[in-house]
């Protein structure tokens, strides 16, 4: 007997048709004393036309009631996929995000899973029932629903999963797990049959879409492990657990990702004094926006002004700029220079620490390519690169082919 929580995207459960086979397959796959809960998405494009709904009516973003209306999505399949299980004969109960004991922070369009409380789906289950939960969304202490933000399902799979104690958590996508690099951008992208949590951290926080950052923290929280495979095939996917159980599958670059979700800000002619960066960045935190590579250039010894760089979610342009010109009211800013056409691309890799060289061997790649960086920023297994956006793709494929494919021979 296992305890297994499984989450399909959106793809997965386009259209009724796509919702009887993912309700064949997991029947197919059920052993008779397993215990299984799905998590799903809405379905297809259902959030974005969601999104486009609201447009139609303000420009303004009403966090509280947008949250509310993107949590009817999932609701729709919840129900759509109990009503399809029970066609097939096998009992089914759908439970959306509040009624599966997922409390959530009240930053709206962002939330944050606080905790899960999962006795009732475990009573569903011991009554029989396959749950079926709905995923992107928890309740505040005051009842109001939040979402979770881009690929909060994930989330939403491997936080049960993690309070159920379950043997494993399976995210199916449209693609056989995880690669290397975006096989759209490198056709010589290769499938990772293991990769570390920190490694998929990585790789997720810095543009590689196939996990939301925040599932994986789930999942290295709770030490749950994470099988990420494809909705269409059979096939082993890539493992996500906490050390390499091969170490023949450990490199010094696991993988290569871009991020085109990117824009950087120049605050030129700050005030070089203490407290004028913590005042910026306290004032973006305040209204959740979130900041990367940051750089702070000094101009000469002695000059008063100095400039500072950073980079933020193409989703918290609007709210960055009206920030930055309400902040320019009290704080000396000459000016404030905002460029959307940014990305980032980044390597990734546990191998890398202790392994002098793979900076340069980076640095290198792209000056032969004549691609320009603008920012470097590292971590302890990551060496992240700002280049132009129309750039980008071409960055990923020499450093992915320059460096992944040298290492494998």
């Amino acid at each position: 007997m296992a305890l297994i929580v499984k989450k399909f995207g959106g793809s997965s459960v386009a259209t009724p048709e796509k919702i009887f086979n993912i309700v064949d397959r997991v029947l197919r796959e059920k052993k008779e004393d397993d215990k299984v809960v799905i998590v799903v998405s809405a379905m297809g494009d259902t959030t974005d036309d969601l999104v486009a709904l609201a447009k139609e009516v303000t420009s303004k973003p009403y966090g509280r009631e947008m949250d509310r209306l993107l949590s009817t999505g999932e609701q729709v399949t919840i129900a759509l996929m109990a009503m399809a299980f029970n066609e097939r004969g096998h009992k089914a109960m759908s439970l959306t995000g509040d009624q599966a004991g997922i409390t959530s922070s009240d930053t709206f369009n962002k939330g944050r899973i606080l905790g899960v409380d999962p006795n009732r789906v475990f009573e569903a289950l011991d009554e029989g029932n396959i749950v079926v939960v709905a995923g992107f969304q928890g309740i505040t202490e005051y009842g109001d629903m939040v979402t979770l933000g881009r690929g909060g399902s994930d989330t939403t799979a491997v936080a049960l999963a993690g309070a159920m104690k379950a043997d494993v958590c399976e995210i199916f996508t449209d693609v056989e797990g995880v690669y290397s690099t975006d096989p759209r951008v490198a056709k010589e992208a290769f499938k990772l049959e293991e990769v570390t949590y920190g490694e998929m951290l990585e790789m997720a926080r810095l543009g590689a879409g196939v996990m939301q950052p925040r599932a994986v923290e789930m999942g290295f929280r709770y030490g749950v492990p994470i099988h990420v495979r494809s909705t269409f095939s059979d096939n082993t996917g890539t493992i996500i657990r906490e050390d390499y159980t091969v170490e023949a599958n450990k490199h010094v670059i696991t993988g290569v990702a871009d991020d085109t979700n990117t824009a950087k800000v120049a605050l030129v002619g700050v005030e070089n004094k203490p407290g004028v960066a913590a005042t910026v960045f306290k004032a973006l935190a305040a209204k959740n926006v979130d900041v990367d590579m940051i750089v702070q250039s000094i101009r000469a010894v002695g000059e008063p002004k100095t400039d500072l760089i950073f980079t933020v979610a193409m989703d918290d342009v609007v709210l960055a700029r009206e920030v930055l010109a309400e902040l320019q009211k009290t704080v000396d800013i000459e000016a404030v220079n905002i460029d959307e056409r940014m990305a980032k691309v980044s390597i990734i890799g546990a191998g890398m620490l202790g392994q002098p060289g793979v900076a340069a061997q980076m640095f290198d790649i792209l000056s032969q390519e004549g691609i320009n960086i603008e920012i470097i920023s590292t971590s302890e297994i990551s060496i992240s690169c700002l280049v132009a956006e129309d750039r980008v793709k071409d960055a990923v494929r020499v450093i992915h082919n320059g460096l992944l494919l040298d290492q494998r021979g």
